[in-house]
């Protein structure tokens, strides 16, 4: 028997760390919910991962447009995820037209959840990002995100390895932080996917089943929800503190508290089944 295991990063793999700013009255959300949750709230608000370089725009001036800066540095820009298809001309128009969001906007939750995640890590992967309305074409949204992996996820990696167990990243984080990541924990660089929508994480599961015997996916939020339907065995993990939808407890083959389980579960999938 042939085993793929995929997984989610932020959330999943990684203690996750975010900071989010509503551009229009410089308040912080509910600091519970994810930022995949938050986008899902509104049909027409689209999450998108920016290629920025952090020291260099926490020198930038404040009071400077986000959309200037963005353009002036030739920032590129990746759908994370959306509930609608979504066009990335669109979504790049808003990026790089707004005329609302100003470069403090980023600075502080960059500034934020970098002070908050460096007392808890020395080593850590930010992630900087906005979310935008495709409704109002405007940037509704900054957010920042730090992770660093949980406790033994790398002996877990190295564990299923063992197994003969093939280990997959899926996220919507960029790709370049994610292969950080991988490096620490073990996992194969040719085995991360990044920048994946929830679409995409999907397509991902049901190509790896055309190759595996059994594909599983684990997650923590909405936005790996589909990719959850399409695995063979679906795990939701709530190590991460935060409220989840009720739809991704229904759709779990599995919900635990600590991502290592993950090894019990596959050991009870292959049960006396020679690995192949």
């Amino acid at each position: 028997m042939t085993v793929a295991a995929v997984f989610d990063s932020a959330g999943t793999l990684l203690r996750t760390v975010r900071s989010v700013l509503s551009v229009s009255d410089h308040q912080v959300p509910d600091t519970c919910v994810e930022t995949t949750t938050l986008t899902f709230q509104d049909p027409d608000r689209i999450l998108v991962l920016l290629n920025l370089h952090s020291r260099e725009i926490m020198q930038a001036d404040p009071d400077g447009l986000l959309s200037e800066y963005l353009t002036e540095t030739k920032t590129g820009f990746g759908i994370s995820c959306g509930r609608q298809v979504i066009v990335s001309d669109a979504v790049g128009s808003i990026l790089y037209q707004d005329t609302e969001a100003r470069i403090a906007d980023m600075q502080k939750v960059i500034r934020d959840c970098w002070m908050t995640v460096s007392k808890q890590s020395e080593n850590f992967a930010l992630n900087a990002g906005a979310i935008v309305n495709l409704r109002t074409e405007k940037i509704e949204f900054t957010i920042a995100a730090a992770g660093y992996p949980f406790p033994g996820v790398r002996e877990m990696v190295a564990t299923l390895h063992g197994m003969g167990v093939a280990v997959f990243i899926a996220s919507g984080d960029r790709t370049a932080k994610l292969e950080m990541i991988a490096d620490q924990i073990g996992i194969p660089r040719n085995r991360v996917h990044g920048v994946a929508t929830p679409v995409t994480k999907a397509q991902i599961v049901q190509n790896l089943k055309a190759e595996y015997n059994v594909v599983v996916m684990t997650g923590d939020g909405i936005n790996d929800l589909s990719a959850m339907k399409s695995a063979d065995i679906a795990v939701l993990t709530v190590q991460q503190e935060g409220k989840r939808p009720e739809i991704l407890y229904e759709t779990a083959d599995y919900v635990i508290d600590d991502i290592c389980d993950t090894v019990r579960i596959v050991r009870g999938l292959v049960g006396g089944c020679e690995m192949e």
